[in-house]
């Protein structure tokens, strides 16, 4: 199958949706080479701006726009999207309720060489402490493409998390729907759930095939919106297969498992175990490597079920 970044999948969903939506206006804190706003940017010259080096400020401008009424997605590094300018977000986007989408790329440890500095894995557990602000995390190209069309139609500040690295591309373009706040049923089962989001969605088809060798029937669903949360879907696999583990290119404080587990001890206790980038910083290293020495794999999700399931 064939690879994609999502990022990449960023930038063609933006030149595409300037077609039917004129009032678009895209930021980029100078790295559109690398944020794939670039793309946008060659069609589109009077509706791109290079804000420089200057995150805080390109999102004060997003604000600005988008209280004219406009349509804004401003780009950056998720680091520095979520971590360096989170003031800004809350403050001047998410406090006023506009319609600003911020596109964050490079998220996660599997931006490799950049090392510790540029792996944000906090940038969901940030967000989510934002009143009204939605989260998506797409697991592939169509899924990518899908949501940032989806968003431009829906109104208030949105959070969209892209990857650096190529990711297979297992959605049917067909077939595929996206719609906010409903997680998707890819593999039904009844011995456990597997949740997972983004970049460990596809590992976690892989691992639900492995673990059927074996005997076990996991459930697999993809959380596409992290907030708001499908609680419908995460409550029905609680109550049905009574353990979950969640697989997430995040820290395991904050992030999607935080959710599951939240929603699970309110309302219908479960066993919750997460997956994802444990109370540590990352290091330099190539993208798959530290993906695996993480334990962010298919096969880092079969340990995390039998774990359970033998507990």
């Amino acid at each position: 199958m064939e690879k994609i970044a999502t990022r990449i999948s960023y930038g063609n969903a933006l030149n595409e949706l300037v077609k039917i939506r004129p009032d678009l206006f895209v930021l980029d804190a100078d790295v559109s080479c690398a944020t794939m706003t670039n793309i946008f940017q060659k069609a589109n010259p009077e509706r791109h701006f290079n804000c420089g080096i200057q995150e805080c400020n390109m999102l004060g401008v997003a604000a600005g726009i988008a209280s004219t009424g406009n349509l804004v997605f401003a780009s950056a590094f998720a680091m520095f999207a979520a971590g360096r300018a989170y003031e800004i977000a809350r403050n001047s986007i998410g406090y006023p309720k506009l319609n600003v989408k911020i596109g964050a790329t490079h998220a996660g440890i599997s931006v490799g060489e950049d090392g510790a500095s540029h792996q944000c894995c906090e940038d969901i557990a940030l967000m989510r402490t934002i009143p009204g602000m939605t989260i998506i995390n797409p697991a592939d190209d169509i899924e990518a493409k899908a949501a940032v069309l989806a968003m431009a139609d829906y109104e208030g500040p949105a959070y969209l998390r892209f990857g650096r690295l190529p990711v297979l591309v297992f959605n049917n373009p067909d077939t595929y729907k996206f719609e906010v706040g409903k997680g998707i049923t890819l593999r039904d089962g009844g011995d456990i759930t597997i949740i997972a989001t983004g970049l460990l969605v596809y590992p976690a088809i892989e691992a639900a095939e492995e673990l059927a060798k074996d005997g076990i029937n996991a459930r697999v669903i993809n959380i596409h919106t992290i907030k708001p949360l499908d609680e419908e879907l995460v409550l029905k696999a609680a109550c049905e297969t009574g353990a979950i583990v969640v697989a997430e290119e995040h820290s395991v404080i904050g992030g999607l498992g935080s959710a599951v587990a939240e929603l699970t001890a309110e309302k219908h206790l479960a066993h919750v175990v997460k997956l994802g980038i444990n109370d540590t910083y990352g290091y330099s290293g190539p993208a798959v490597q530290l993906l695996e020495e993480f334990g962010l794999t298919a096969g880092g999700i079969i340990e995390k079920v039998k774990f359970v399931l033998n507990k």
